[in-house]
């Protein structure tokens, strides 16, 4: 296959055909081209050298040129591909008649009359005569322009679809491999797997399907377009497509929630008043979410107003159940939730679908209570706080029922309570008021000494006990945990004093701190440990204030006050 006249054209008309064919660009398919006849030269002339082809893209003529780069002398390794400075002045003359020789410096031609010396990281190109192609070197040759073309096939296809991650496309049904549905997407394929299929969803070839692209990858395999009709956002993209006020921003879907093929919850507001985003999302005798439904296959969509307010968002996202009461713990992230004993089972929802529907809305672990079961607990806490003043008091069950019914929880709020306070409580005068703080302070200083004791008895050292910050409680239960010296204390974790949570396998889980049943925060337990390390030494208070934000300036200016204070 010698590339002469005759055929030099079709090159050209090759490239052109292929890249419609392809839809990829002309010069793409010139320059594989020209890799796939250089790489054909290279057998021909020796893999040492360096041989580079151009196509003239009006005429299709191909040149061969042989180019070799000056390098320094003690750089040279390769003597076919490379010249040494004193080889390079050998060639550097003015190009001899019959001969088509060149120099290039920096990517352009230079004339050796011209200049003084070749430097190195210029180039010397030698034409030579093009070769005449084998069988085995054409199908060489073959396999590189395919094997390019492919290349820019996949990175076009990526190109255009990389940006329409998160939209709804239209495609039909190709095949169905192992369960995978394969999509016909216009310039490309997708994937539609198995769990992202509603339900028992079939299809069969040249079916129409729409689909939500989830996201667009490059694999070794090429770009694949991962395709879904499960995930949130593609009825939500729904939505968007049918309510005009969406697509607009006058209203915004805040949060989204699926049971796909079986149940879904949409959180929606609106920016103008005037704009019921409830009603917008419905339609006109519910055109509008019809159209929604049926393309999920009748999947049941509650659309919930949403509100700032967590506890009203609740109240809404677990509609159709009316709710008594909530109680929100965000130090934890958990909801406590009241309802009626006849609307347990409504809130729940069958296979407890309606609350983990409402949890994954707003995003917070929901506790359901029935009122009898909340108020059967709050009585076991009012006797259980009642015979606690009995015990430590030592008062009747009538005075220990009014302190409790007074919202008294523990000893130190009645020891250290304003007196006047005590005193508003009826049947309460100032001399039943004084005695009850006497008794509840001197009981609280025999349980600090008991507890302190207990803590020397296990070894805790001084350095730990005159530590600012810490309870003879706190102290005696860090003592347990093993924590007996200022160095044991400052190598503690936050966590580890104030507990928390863990995310596993998308279950929360608690993680139980020392000092969590004393109330300690975990800013408190960042601080206490802080101020433990400036006082030991390993941290320069310097240091640290320069680290921080600056809206942590004031607390770690505090932080280094205490530790100096020490």
């Amino acid at each position: 296959m010698a590339i002469t006249s005759a055929n030099q054209l079709e090159l050209l008309q090759t490239a052109e055909a292929v890249a419609r064919e392809k839809m990829i660009d002309p010069e793409l398919v010139v320059q594989a081209m020209e890799d796939s006849l250089a790489r054909a030269a290279k057998s021909r002339y020796g893999a040492d050298m360096d041989i580079r082809v151009v196509i003239d893209r009006k005429t299709g003529r191909a040149t061969f040129t042989r180019v070799r780069s000056v390098v320094a002398d003690e750089e040279l390794e390769n003597y076919h591909a490379e010249l040494s400075a004193e080889q390079a002045q050998r060639f550097f003359v003015p190009a001899k008649a019959g001969r088509d020789e060149f120099w290039l410096r920096d990517g352009k031609r230079i004339n050796p009359a011209e200049a003084d010396a070749p430097q190195v990281g210029d180039e010397y190109h030698e034409v030579v005569p093009p070769v005449d192609l084998g069988r085995i070197a054409a199908q060489s040759a073959k396999q590189v322009i395919l094997q390019k073309v492919r290349e820019a096939e996949r990175d076009r296809q990526y190109e255009e679809f990389k940006d329409r991650a998160g939209t709804i496309i239209n495609g039909v049904v190709k095949r169905e491999e192992y369960g995978n549905i394969i999509v016909d997407i216009g310039r490309g394929e997708g994937m539609l797997r198995r769990n992202e299929k509603i339900g028992r969803e079939s299809y069969r070839p040249n079916d129409r399907i729409r689909c939500y692209i989830k996201d667009v990858r490059r694999e070794a395999r090429g770009p694949q377009v991962f395709l879904s009709r499960t995930d949130p956002q593609f009825m939500a993209e729904l939505f968007k497509m049918e309510v005009p006020e969406i697509y607009d921003g006058i209203i915004e879907i805040k949060a989204v929630a699926r049971d796909p093929g079986s149940r879904a919850k949409i959180a929606v507001i609106s920016y103008d008043n005037s704009i019921d985003p409830v009603g917008a999302c419905v339609g006109m005798r519910g055109s509008r979410v019809q159209a929604v439904v049926n393309e999920l296959q009748g999947e049941k969509i509650d659309i919930i107003p949403w509100n700032e307010d967590q506890a009203t968002f609740l109240v809404n996202a677990l509609q159709p159940a009316e709710v008594s009461k909530v109680v929100i713990d965000e130090d934890a992230g958990r909801i406590e939730v009241v309802v009626p004993d006849d609307q347990l089972s409504l809130a729940i929802g069958r296979r407890g679908q309606n609350v983990r529907l409402a949890s994954q809305l707003t995003g917070l672990d929901i506790d359901i209570l029935t009122e009898t079961e909340e108020s059967a607990r709050r009585q076991a806490e009012f006797a259980q706080r009642t015979q606690m003043f009995m015990d430590e008091l030592d008062v009747d069950e009538m005075m220990a029922q009014l302190l409790v019914a007074e919202g008294f929880a523990d000893m130190e709020e009645v020891a250290y309570v304003e007196i006047d306070e005590l005193v508003s409580i009826d049947g309460f005068d100032e001399d039943t008021a004084q005695e009850l703080q006497a008794r509840a302070r001197d009981r609280l200083e025999a349980i600090n000494q008991a507890a302190l004791d207990n803590a020397r008895a296990l070894g805790v050292e001084d350095s730990l006990v005159e530590f600012e910050g810490l309870t003879p409680q706190m102290i005696e239960a860090l003592a347990k945990d093993g924590v007996k010296t200022l160095d044991d204390f400052a190598t503690c974790a936050d966590w580890e004093l104030a507990g928390g949570w863990t995310t596993e396998n998308g279950q929360r889980h608690k993680d139980d701190g020392v000092l969590e049943p004393f109330g300690v925060s975990l800013e408190e337990a960042q601080h206490l440990i802080m101020t433990a390390r400036v006082m030991l030494g390993w941290v320069d208070p310097a240091d640290l204030v320069h680290a921080e934000e600056p809206e942590d300036e004031a607390a770690e200016d505090e932080v280094v006050a205490e530790a100096e204070r020490a």
